[in-house]
């Protein structure tokens, strides 16, 4: 994550802010091209010394081009996030988020209305392309739906 997004983080309390460090590429996150995974894999290192009774980590990368960060081969598990105000035709376009990601989250669902976006025709088109891989939605201001993502994820990434 940037240094605001990790700040931001902290300051939530949802997690140990020791636990979070940012990584930041020195451009825009959506437009910075790094083959390079090395600060991501310096972090993870820190905190897997730091603290040894991890289970996982987690490392945030904007956009759904991976390829540009780092190999697809070194991710378990891949959570892709998109907001509504996108636009309905996110599915639809079947970016590498969209089609390959282990969970997808439709995020910010309360903007539907407002931003012209038809919810059900979003969610029905990313379900077809996502030949049974899960799509849930979340509003996460008001919290509506981030535990089914955190079921999701549990029972998915620690397999319990």
């Amino acid at each position: 994550v940037t240094k605001e997004d990790a700040e931001r983080l902290k300051r939530s309390g949802l997690i140990d802010p020791a636990r979070v460090l940012a990584v930041e590429t020195g451009a825009c996150p959506h437009t910075a091209i790094r083959e390079d995974p090395t600060l991501n894999i310096q972090s993870a290192d820190e905190l897997v010394r730091s603290y040894p009774d991890l289970t996982a980590v987690i490392i945030e990368s904007g956009g759904d081009n991976l390829a540009s960060t780092f190999s697809l081969e070194l991710v378990d598990y891949w959570l892709f996030v998109i907001d509504v105000s996108g636009g309905d035709d996110i599915p639809r376009k079947r970016g590498p988020g969209v089609v390959r990601a282990d969970l997808m989250v439709i995020n910010k669902i309360d903007l539907a209305p407002h931003v012209n976006v038809n919810l059900d025709r979003m969610v029905s088109e990313a379900t077809e392309v996502r030949d049974g891989k899960p799509v849930l939605l979340t509003n996460c201001a008001t919290g509506e739906g981030v535990n089914r993502v955190m079921d999701q994820l549990v029972h998915d990434v620690l397999f319990v």
